[in-house]
């Protein structure tokens, strides 16, 4: 992935998981796998689990602790009413952003 595609992703990388959330409930590991195998393949799993702390303090996910099979306790996310707003917000926010940059890529054409 390139640096500019980088840096993009950074702001939006909270946006994209908590749209994975609203699918279904999942656990960091299984996060980074389902970005990877959709072509985000330079995210670090600590990324991810950094965001998952910052979006559990700001109380946009519900989390239960699961056992594992290996290891400790699993912390699975599922994404809350307040998550379910913030992501609302997320798709507006894009979608308003999105259309402004086709607007710009238009006139220069």
């Amino acid at each position: 992935m390139g640096k500019q595609m980088t840096e993009m992703l950074k702001g939006t990388l909270e946006g994209i998981v908590l749209a994975i959330l609203v699918g279904r409930p999942a656990y960091g590991y299984e996060i980074t796998l389902w970005l990877r195998e959709r072509g985000f393949s330079d995210i670090a799993e600590g990324t991810i689990y950094a965001l998952l702390v910052r979006i559990e303090k700001r109380g946009l996910v519900d989390v239960e602790k699961v056992p594992s099979e290996k290891g400790p306790p699993r912390k699975v996310y599922t994404l809350n009413a307040q998550g379910h707003e913030q992501l609302e917000e997320f798709w507006t926010t894009w979608s308003a952003l999105t259309d402004q940059l086709e607007q710009l890529r238009k006139e220069g054409q």
